[in-house]
């Protein structure tokens, strides 16, 4: 059993047209009707040829409606039967390692970093060409969210789900994060691989530059993003009742959240990587992609074979066209016999 498949569903909204100029189609002709009638009689108009044959009347309108509804099944383009098909996909393993912790939510990046953050991996999926693409969540710890895939609707979906309360642990170990970033990679992969390390770079683990050393000996590139602005910024969070509060620490003093370029354009440097900022207006996600990671070659990750179903646009069109020449062609007048009549002086003429 064939299966059709359909390659533009957005011009399913045409058919709308249809039931529009059925009715346009049948308030003409009443009209038509109407008119003739009255500038003439109906045994007037069938003698001197102008009565319309109702019947070849609606004919041409059903040409003319069957034919518009195969051009809108042209332009959705109908597909049957298929062939199968070898496919290399090609790209760069990229994981993206997102700090989680409190201090994340800082507000001196509106509405808040993390959300700052999530918003611009959104904007660098629409970027990626074939690329696969892993998430790493870290506060405290860290753990892999989301493994490589070249899904990209799929990784959104976890991208959506990130916030400050999945994991529990307070803290930002950097380390960790850039180690659970190294074991994403696959370890028999040839491919080229980086790392995309987006935090405030306020770590209060062990030294980062370890992790970063141990990801350059395995050929990752590591491009880290500061996020937050250099004089820091308070972090308001709410209580049990709702209430928005600022964190405080252990001592009760309240906790300003500062952004520690050194430290993160260090461990760039370590793996040959490249530092961008993100406080103000100055996002450089997109551009780390364009002017570095997408000019590092390619490699081949993956070959699947893929179904390509057969475009059968050709006979909806064919179709149309034959309907629409038979409405033209086709009369919609009847026709009438010749009507002999005798003149003043007795010659018969027609």
């Amino acid at each position: 059993m064939q299966i059709m498949k359909y390659g533009n569903l957005s011009y399913l909204y045409l058919l709308a047209v249809i039931p529009v100029l059925s009715l346009g189609y049948f308030l003409v002709f009443k009209k038509k009707m109407r008119d003739l009638n009255t500038f003439a009689s109906i045994e007037l108009l069938q003698k001197t040829g102008l009565s319309v044959h109702k019947k070849k009347l609606w004919l041409k309108a059903v040409f003319m409606i069957a034919g518009i509804l195969f051009l809108i099944l042209t332009l959705i383009e109908p597909k049957w039967g298929y062939h199968w098909e070898d496919v290399e996909k090609k790209g760069i393993d990229i994981v993206v390692a997102v700090d989680t912790s409190r201090s994340m939510l800082a507000d001196d990046v509106k509405p808040n970093r993390l959300e700052v953050a999530k918003r611009e991996i959104e904007d660098l999926l629409h970027v990626l060409a074939g690329d696969r693409v892993g998430l790493v969540v870290f506060a405290g710890s860290a753990f892999l969210y989301c493994p490589l895939t070249s899904d990209y609707g799929a990784f959104r979906l976890f991208l959506q789900d990130v916030n400050t309360n999945i994991i529990p642990l307070g803290g930002t170990a950097l380390s960790e994060a850039i180690r659970k970033g190294i074991d994403a990679f696959e370890t028999d992969s040839k491919n080229h691989k980086a790392i995309i390390l987006i935090t405030d770079g306020e770590t209060h683990e062990d030294d980062p530059l370890k992790a970063a050393a141990a990801a350059k000996e395995k050929g990752i590139v590591i491009y880290t993003v500061g996020v937050g602005k250099k004089d820091g910024s308070y972090i308001r969070i709410r209580d049990e009742s709702g209430q928005e509060r600022l964190l405080k620490d252990r001592q009760g003093q309240v906790v300003k959240s500062r952004l520690d370029e050194i430290t993160l354009n260090k461990i760039a440097l370590e793996t040959g990587g490249l530092y961008t900022p993100a406080y103000d207006t100055r996002w450089g996600l997109e551009k780390i992609y364009k002017d570095s990671i997408a000019k590092i070659e390619e490699s081949t990750y993956k070959t699947q074979r893929v179904k390509r179903y057969v475009n059968r646009y050709q006979i909806p069109l064919f179709i149309a066209m034959v309907l629409i020449a038979m409405e033209s062609f086709w009369l919609d007048r009847k026709k009438v016999a010749n009507v002999r009549f005798r003149s003043a002086k007795g010659n018969s003429v027609e």
